[in-house]
């Protein structure tokens, strides 16, 4: 008797939410092991490199000929002043919001930082430092590549959505002949999609490992300091995502919760991994078959990726005014502006770094007071809160690709209603 293959084939959701649960339990097991550690945090970067090997041949095929279809320099200009707007409108809103739970719960007075143990950030202050450095003219100068070739080895994203977004549109311009790099370009996006399959396939290994190496490294006592902390993050984090996002996407008659369905594996992978960069190949290929058209999709999501962060806006702001609490700093309605002003402006500066969230931290707590050592005593569970805050910067991306598309009248309605129907089966 032959059992249905479908039957038995276990969904790659449920494969990454047992490889987190594992990877709990043998961090727990193997507790401050070395080896263990090691052997976990090789399995998770192998997981990750795996990933990062496809993600830039993936956005410089899609974005290319999705802006060598939209062919229209005046459409594409409004298309990116929407989608800019979009972004700095939502992540303002996620800033303020982090800053009222911040002040409504006044979590930091709680907190006893003599009971802390500080954790290594020199990585971190030595990037800030640098980053800091580079002012807003030097970030936009950055856009442009002089090599193409080597921002691509570097990975930097916003020099590769220049280029490819110049090289689409010279395609476009030269017509007919322009079709045969169009076909070699979609042949391309059509493999690393394929590859894509089969990475994947290995993501329960990777959360396994890479969750492990958090938990053998920290161990569960150490969450109890920190624990309301942590708590009030990520009850935040779920307000945005229900209350914020879903009035939004309600304005555009999306039901958040479909969303949230459809994207449930990427959360769930960006949640256990703290890697937005994992999910980018599989949200650029669900969010076409929502509806969005390619040209929309191809330039929204790569972008989102460095000026749609709203897990991190709200990390930023609530931590600020926790540690000035816990620093018994009373911040007036004035410096909690000017907070937000410099959270704002150093975010998008910064967005692109190693670390980043905690990069921006460490770059404007001085401006209220605190004392930079102070971040010490939070970074050993800024991984803890970070796999929160991807989550959030992943579902924000999704959605404002959703909103772009439809507010450009460049959005399927019947192919979404029959994929978000494909999830609730």
């Amino acid at each position: 008797m032959k059992m249905n293959k479908k039957v038995m084939r276990v969904s790659l959701g449920w494969r990454i939410l047992i490889g987190l649960v594992v990877g709990i339990i043998l961090g727990v097991i193997f507790y401050k092991n070395q080896g263990f550690t090691t052997f976990a945090q090789g399995v998770g970067t192998f997981f990750i490199n795996m990933i990062s090997m496809i993600v830039l041949p993936i956005v410089v095929t899609s974005l290319t000929v999705g802006i060598a279809n939209i062919g229209d320099l005046h459409k594409l200009g409004r298309v990116g002043g929407k989608t800019i707007l979009y972004f700095e409108i939502v992540s303002t809103v996620a800033l303020i919001l982090g800053l009222l739970v911040a002040n409504i719960t006044d979590i930091g007075h709680f907190v006893n930082l003599k009971g802390l143990e500080a954790a290594d950030i020199s990585k971190y202050v030595a990037t800030a430092k640098v980053a800091s450095h580079n002012g807003l003219g030097s970030i936009i100068m950055s856009i442009v590549p002089t090599n193409i070739f080597a921002v691509l080895s570097e990975g930097n994203m916003l020099p590769v959505i220049f280029f490819s977004v110049f090289f689409g549109l010279g395609i476009s311009a030269i017509g007919e002949r322009g079709k045969i790099v169009i076909d070699f370009l979609q042949a391309v996006s059509e493999v690393m999609f394929k590859v894509t399959g089969w990475v994947m396939n290995f993501a329960p290994f990777g959360v396994a490992g890479l969750i492990g190496v958090t938990v053998a490294q920290l161990g569960l006592a150490s969450l109890k300091p920190l624990g309301l902390f942590i708590g009030v993050a990520y009850l935040t984090m779920a307000i945005f995502i229900i209350v914020i996002l879903g009035a939004i996407a309600a304005v555009y008659k999306i039901n958040i919760f479909d969303i949230l369905t459809v994207f449930k594996d990427e959360l769930v992978l960006a949640f256990s991994t703290a890697s937005s960069e994992v999910t980018l190949p599989k949200l650029i290929e669900k969010t076409q078959k929502l509806g969005v058209s390619k040209g929309v999709v191809s330039f929204v999501i790569p972008t989102g990726y460095t000026f749609n962060l709203d897990g991190s806006a709200i990390y930023q702001a609530l931590a600020a005014v926790f540690m000035a609490q816990a620093y018994h700093i009373n911040l007036s309605i004035g410096q909690q502006l000017t907070l937000l002003v410099v959270l704002m402006v150093s975010s998008k500066g910064m967005a692109g770094v190693p670390g980043a969230s905690f990069v921006v931290l460490l770059a404007t707590v001085s401006t209220i007071g605190v004392p930079v050592s102070g971040l010490a005593l939070i970074a050993g569970i800024d991984r803890l809160v970070d796999m929160g805050r991807t989550a959030v910067n992943v579902a924000g991306n999704g959605l404002a690709t959703l909103i772009i598309g439809k507010s450009e009248k460049e959005f399927d309605h019947d192919k979404y209603v029959e994929y978000v129907a494909s999830y609730k089966k």
